[in-house]
């Protein structure tokens, strides 16, 4: 058999087959047309003869004519006129089944006019249509995972059935789906998306549970190279695999993670910033479709706290951007938010830099969401951390709370993960110094081993908010811990012009602290041992507290002189205020060193800068307490420092 297809014709397309006999019958399936022959068909297909035969019991003698023609044909053509005459009467079988059709059969006006038959809702279209008639006429189809779906819902439609005629259509497709198709998940996949175009034929005869069924059964054994076909699922077949999953036991949670995340970053467009690559074959949503299918992919994560191998911190940092972006419900956002903080460890910067994406916020990052996660990371990881701080918790209930803390490193990553984030958003103009403060002292105590990068995050902020008032610099200034600073940290801070004259004392104050705690150390160590031996170390050693104490004195004659310095320029500032208040306050003709009613201003100024290039100078004019009371003070009280 030879086939050719003219385009062109009023109907779109026409498919011909030529075998030497004219066409007797004619189909249209959707927009195409396809000129065949009625043995063939009929002898495959139930649904055909039955008919065909309706209608030549219509029309008695347009059947023998027609009979007439092809014998006639036939026996011009040399072929056996024995075969010819059994087709014939195997045409003229009476069916014994009255059912009504819902297809079209139409018969022309005059003799000679082939039958016409609409299938205007035939299972797969016509590409579908066109490998069931190539069945019939005995050429050879190739099964495959995507068109074994659409070839046995055909069979279904047209009643190619073991009943009708031996190795038919539907035993040939059941074959291959049953001993291949549903063998392996990634086929099962593919014929379970071919199926969506086949509903509700599809799902009747039983191709969409068993293809479910058999990603399930088989998504633990197999390996993950199939997990990226699941992107070319539409959101409703997606859901029944996961239920389906869910509901048996012997599929591991890996596995189900593992199709969860295949099947979000093949489908929702941008998920992964890294990842640019998504399957041609999945489908592309509209916005509404992708809020929708985030929002399902959301309900599918686990509900308990994820291994971070499959779901990563990164895959669910990125979730949430998209869900901002999307403005996903309320409810995702904070499943999301609190997944997110259950791997805050594993986080990276670049995943907690989550652009604002609301329209009223004026800050360029999402500063609220990232301290909502902290708090969801503290919730969780310190259950107990409100009942400890009771005055009647009893002594059980201290160690369970002890135990549940989370261990020190991984504390320390989540403290170095937001001292980064502070340090990115420090210089930001439009963030508050309440909310710097707050997002910097979000962490406990514990957390920081020490505050250089509190500080730096500092710095950066009083650098780039160069307009703060005095009271707002000192509580910034307060989320350092001066304890924590290392020598480095405390150097640069001594000569940091930004910070207030209060912070700079309270650094060297505690530096000396801490080099008195190093001496007084060094010498009770000999003794904790009893009888000291003067021997060589022992030498060493008091030669070194020896060396430790004199600095220690330097530094404390250098502390004093600094106090006294300070002191100094007080009283002198007072004085110059006092000295300023009665130049203004005289009512003759300005001086010779004022050239306007202003000039005193002017003036003072620039006696104030030669004070200042008198004494050399490089403090902040604004006059500072030398003599508080708390020197040391906590981190509770530093957010309240007044200048």
């Amino acid at each position: 058999m030879s086939s050719s297809v003219r385009h062109g014709s009023s109907r779109g397309q026409a498919w011909f087959c030529t075998t030497g006999l004219p066409s007797d019958v004619v189909f249209e399936v959707h927009d195409m047309t396809f000129h065949l022959h009625k043995f063939p068909l009929m002898s495959k297909s139930r649904k055909i003869h039955r008919m065909l035969s309706e209608q030549e019991e219509q029309h008695p003698a347009r059947g023998r004519q027609r009979r007439r023609r092809q014998m006639m044909s036939i026996s011009d053509g040399g072929g056996d006129d024995g075969a010819a005459e059994t087709e014939i009467e195997e045409a003229e079988e009476e069916e014994d089944e009255d059912e009504p059709e819902q297809e079209q059969v139409r018969t022309g006006e005059g003799d000679g006019q082939p039958y016409s038959i609409a299938f205007p809702d035939f299972p797969g279209g016509p590409g579908t249509f066109e490998a069931a008639a190539k069945f019939c006429y005995g050429v050879r189809v190739d099964l495959t995972a995507w068109n074994v779906a659409p070839l046995r819902c055909a069979a279904e439609y047209l009643e190619m059935t073991e009943e009708h005629a031996e190795d038919n259509l539907a035993a040939r497709a059941e074959a291959y789906l049953n001993q291949t198709v549903l063998r392996h998940p990634g086929d099962a996949t593919k014929a379970l998306k071919s199926c969506e175009e086949l509903l509700p034929l599809a799902e009747d005869i039983g191709i969409v549970s068993r293809c479910v069924d058999a990603i399930a059964a088989r998504s633990s054994a197999a390996s993950r190279s199939w997990f990226d076909d699941l992107a070319v699922l539409g959101l409703r077949m997606y859901k029944r695999v996961m239920a389906a999953m869910a509901a048996r036991d012997d599929v591991r949670a890996e596995a189900r993670e593992s199709c969860l995340v295949s099947y979000a970053r093949g489908t929702i467009p941008g998920l992964s910033r890294s990842m640019r690559r998504r399957l041609a074959s999945a489908p592309v949503s509209s916005e509404v479709e992708q809020k929708e299918l985030l929002e399902v992919v959301v309900a599918s994560l686990p509900t308990h706290k994820c291994s971070g191998r499959v779901v990563t911190a990164k895959f669910l940092f990125a979730l949430l951007r998209t869900a901002l972006i999307l403005r996903a419900s309320d409810a995702a956002r904070m499943a999301l938010e609190r997944k997110a903080a259950t791997q805050l460890q594993q986080a990276t910067l670049e995943d907690v830099l989550i652009l604002n994406y609301s329209g009223t916020a004026e800050t360029l990052y999402d500063v609220d969401c990232v301290q909502r996660i902290i708090r969801y990371f503290l919730a969780e990881e310190e259950p107990g951390g409100e009942a400890s701080s009771s005055a009647a918790i009893e002594e059980e209930e201290a160690v369970a709370a002890e135990v549940a803390r989370p261990s020190a490193v991984v504390m320390v990553q989540v403290a170095k993960l937001v001292d980064s984030y502070l340090a990115e958003v420090a210089s930001d103009a439009n963030l508050k110094p309440a909310k710097f403060c707050e997002l910097a002292l979000l962490l406990p105590d514990h957390a920081r081993i020490c505050d250089d990068s509190v500080y730096h995050a500092v710095d950066i902020y009083l650098k780039a908010h160069p307009r703060l008032t005095a009271e707002e610099r000192d509580r910034v200034v307060g989320v350092v811990d001066c304890r924590k600073l290392t020598v480095e940290a405390c150097t640069h801070a001594a000569q940091n012009e930004r910070l207030p004259l209060r912070a700079v004392l309270q650094v060297l104050f505690f530096e000396q602290l801490q080099l008195r705690r190093a001496i007084t150390s060094t010498l009770l160590a000999p003794s904790a041992g009893g009888a000291p031996r003067a021997g060589p170390s022992e030498a060493a050693a008091w030669r070194g507290a020896t060396a430790l104490a004199q600095e220690s004195q330097v530094l404390r004659l250098d502390m004093d002189s600094v106090a006294s310095r300070v002191q100094e320029l007080e009283r002198e500032c007072s004085s110059m205020r006092r000295a300023i208040k009665k130049i203004d306050g005289r009512g003759g003709s300005p001086s010779p060193g004022r050239r306007s009613a202003d000039g005193g201003g002017d003036g003072s100024r620039h006696a104030a800068g030669g004070w200042r290039a008198r004494h050399g100078c490089k403090f902040s004019t604004q006059v500072c307490d030398s003599h508080a009371r708390n020197v040391v003070a906590s981190r509770a009280s530093r957010m309240g420092m007044s200048p």
